[in-house]
């Protein structure tokens, strides 16, 4: 397994961040993807305006592999966990296509393996040791689950529900 990091040297917009996921989670070796950036807020945090809406015009719902995602954050980078890097020159032909401005692409390690402190505080030890890997280590201890993160299941995953649901 590796670690992928892009960095476009702009923020994305919703189509374009919405096309870049769809091609890269169409990847085979693809398990899991992590979008940093400016957040979108649905309402001002702080100062006089507190609580005022921000209709912000890139705070969109796009629909990747199927699914509808809330964007929720101003997409400036990328981490995507491959099972290999046979795939890797693909992601850069990707990165090419859509980011005519410039982008780097840099492989190391960028996320956790291991719980964290914050796993075992917010979810408790028994939940920690039975939590599916990819989530370990990428959720905010002050935010829902929900909002944080979203499953988006791969087509082999879909056939695997689809065969299940049939057999009961």
């Amino acid at each position: 397994m590796i670690e992928v990091e892009v960095f476009p040297h702009r923020y994305l917009k919703a189509t374009t961040t919405e096309k870049f996921l769809n091609k890269v989670y169409a990847l085979e070796t693809t398990e899991r993807i992590i979008i940093h950036g400016q957040p979108l807020p649905k309402t001002v945090y702080y100062g006089p305006a507190k609580g005022t809406p921000v209709n912000h015009s890139e705070r969109k719902i796009i629909s990747v592999g199927g699914v509808p995602v809330e964007l929720t954050v101003m997409a400036g980078r990328f981490w995507i966990t491959l099972k290999d890097d046979s795939e890797l020159d693909k992601l850069k032909e990707i990165c090419e296509e859509l980011f005519p401005f410039g982008y780097n692409i840099k492989v190391g390690k960028f996320l956790k393996d291991k719980p964290t402190v914050t796993d075992y505080i917010k979810y408790g030890e028994r939940f920690v040791n039975e939590i599916d890997k990819r989530l370990i280590g990428i959720t905010d201890p002050r935010s829902k689950f929900e909002s944080a993160v979203k499953i988006i299941p791969k087509e082999e995953e879909k056939e695997d529900e689809e065969k299940s649901s049939k057999e009961e």
